[in-house]
């Protein structure tokens, strides 16, 4: 298995121009906010569901990602830990208010996010990294948490 930073410099490789950084830093969130809020909004088991009102697919999933990033760093997964629960947060909170459903702001910021993303990779003249590895779509939120690391002297 590759270290946190084989995957972080590989990912770099094609992430050095600062449009490109910038769009990233503003879409990378923006995706991820997305994919949790429209797995939040597919149907779960109401048993469990009634039991743990927590418990909804995109829970799991960040149980999942913490894991994933566990493994390649514990510094890391315990630094993504607070966004994340932030984002789920944030999906209960929306998912409890009436008018628009909350998988219609996640599919219209979704697109628009992933504009910025290709955008970006235009202007760097690189393809996105998860072209040569579907893998690499869980290292983009970690690739922004390695810099903020970098830049307060922690490591990873």
């Amino acid at each position: 298995m590759r270290t946190a930073t084989q995957w972080l410099d590989d990912y770099g490789e094609s992430h050095r121009n600062p449009t490109n950084k910038a769009l990233h830093w503003i879409c990378v969130p923006v995706i991820l906010w997305c994919v949790l809020g429209l797995l939040w909004s597919l149907p779960f088991p109401g048993s469990i569901r009634n039991a743990y009102p927590a418990a909804n697919w995109s829970s799991f999933t960040v149980l999942g990602a913490l894991l994933y990033y566990a493994m390649l760093s514990i510094r890391l997964a315990l630094g993504a830990l607070p966004p994340l629960l932030a984002f789920l947060w944030s999906l209960g909170r929306l998912d409890h208010l009436d008018g628009v459903p909350l998988w219609s702001i996640c599919v219209f910021l979704f697109v628009v996010a992933w504009i910025g993303q290709f955008i970006g990779h235009a202007v760097e003249g690189k393809r996105p990294s998860f072209f040569k590895d579907l893998q690499f779509l869980m290292i983009g939120p970690l690739w922004l948490l390695a810099d903020v690391y970098r830049r307060l002297g922690f490591r990873f």
